[in-house]
């Protein structure tokens, strides 16, 4: 019978080994420890190559630092420490097949359903059970998602208030003028007011003019808050312009 092999990543050296030591205990598992980030990634990445990857990634949701801000996962720089909703973000994409599955020390919703959205297979407390881990271990490798009762219900909660925002951030996306959604293109490019008049043809204060339109008709105050609302509504930025 083949043996899961698991990878533990956490940055306190005591947990780790300790962790990785119960785990190794059982006759069907195989594991490993790592202390960061790039060391995670660089071992997932050899051990694919050498013909024997990991299955599961149990990851700190801590790693590298405090939590990150509630919202869309960050995008992670395979580099460095982004703590374990970037690592997640990272795992997933570099191997897709491979089960992630993050430890915290309490339930908390909006960053279970960061890492969801990550590419995450559940989220255990660290306290929990060997018995309850091992089962999460084993109920990924058969495409099972796990989280607390309690904490299903605030993930849903949270998808649900997503869906809601961005169904509100679409309407008022609607109730620009084309050229209004051109500028606000724009303005998620991160383009200026100059550079904007000389990408659309237009005066700056013609420029001006439509991005006093766009704040008023989204309803709000900086080019910041109309970008965000702009990307919770799924538009991206104007396409680059091609190379002269």
């Amino acid at each position: 019978m083949a043996r899961i092999r698991v990878l533990v990543v956490d940055d306190h050296r005591v947990f780790a080994e300790s962790l990785a030591a119960a785990l190794a205990a059982e006759s069907d598992v195989e594991v490993a420890a790592a202390g960061s980030a790039p060391v995670a990634l660089r071992r997932l990445e050899r051990a694919a190559a050498e013909g024997r990857p990991f299955d599961v990634l149990l990851v700190d949701a801590d790693l590298g630092g405090p939590p990150p801000p509630a919202g869309p996962p960050p995008q992670p720089d395979p580099g460095t420490s982004g703590g374990g909703t970037a690592l997640v973000a990272a795992a997933h994409a570099a191997r897709p097949g491979t089960r992630c599955v993050v430890l915290a020390e309490c339930d908390d919703a909006p960053r279970a359903t960061a890492a969801l959205a990550a590419g995450a297979c559940g989220w255990v407390a660290k306290d929990c059970s060997l018995s309850r881990l091992l089962a999460v271990v084993r109920g990924v490798l058969r495409d099972e998602t796990h989280l607390s009762p309690t904490l299903l219900t605030g993930v849903l909660r949270e998808l649900t208030a997503a869906r809601r925002h961005r169904s509100e951030s679409e309407h008022l996306v609607a109730s620009l003028t084309p050229r209004e959604r051109e500028v606000l293109r724009c303005m998620v490019a991160g383009l200026g007011r100059k550079a904007v008049a000389e990408r659309l043809f237009l005066s700056p204060h013609t420029v001006r003019t439509h991005m006093q339109n766009v704040l008023g008709k989204l309803g709000v105050h900086s080019t910041l808050a109309a970008v965000a609302l702009a990307r919770r509504a799924g538009v991206g930025p104007a396409d680059p312009e091609p190379a002269s």
